[in-house]
């Protein structure tokens, strides 16, 4: 759990199933979400590593700053959407439980 100045991030274990896709193609199915609930944020699923076609991934040269969670490194399709997803892997402490977890933008919910 983390606050600052009413801010405050809380990250729970959870069990839903998450898919995402992009074109009919699966990049992620997982089953061991973690959800991240941030002040002005819509909730967010971190996935394992294990869980993401990493493969099918490659790394951007986009990084953004979060004061509360660190910097995050972005991933993108080679021939899709650049960005489609980013990790932490270098978190803050307070939210250490998402190191090299995946997030991204549109999700399925099972």
């Amino acid at each position: 759990m983390s606050a600052a100045r009413g801010h405050h991030i809380e990250i729970k274990q959870g069990t839903d199933r998450i898919r995402v896709h992009h074109n009919g193609v699966p990049l992620a199915d997982s089953r061991r979400p973690l959800l991240l609930f941030e002040t002005g944020c819509p909730v967010r699923y971190y996935l394992p590593p294990e869980d993401v076609r990493t493969d099918l991934l490659t790394s951007s040269d986009t990084h953004t700053v979060c004061p509360f969670k660190g910097t995050a490194s972005y991933w993108s399709l080679p021939d899709g959407p650049k960005d489609i997803g980013w990790a932490y892997p270098e978190p803050h402490a307070d939210v250490a439980q998402i190191k090299d977890h995946f997030c991204f933008y549109d999700v399925e919910l099972d």
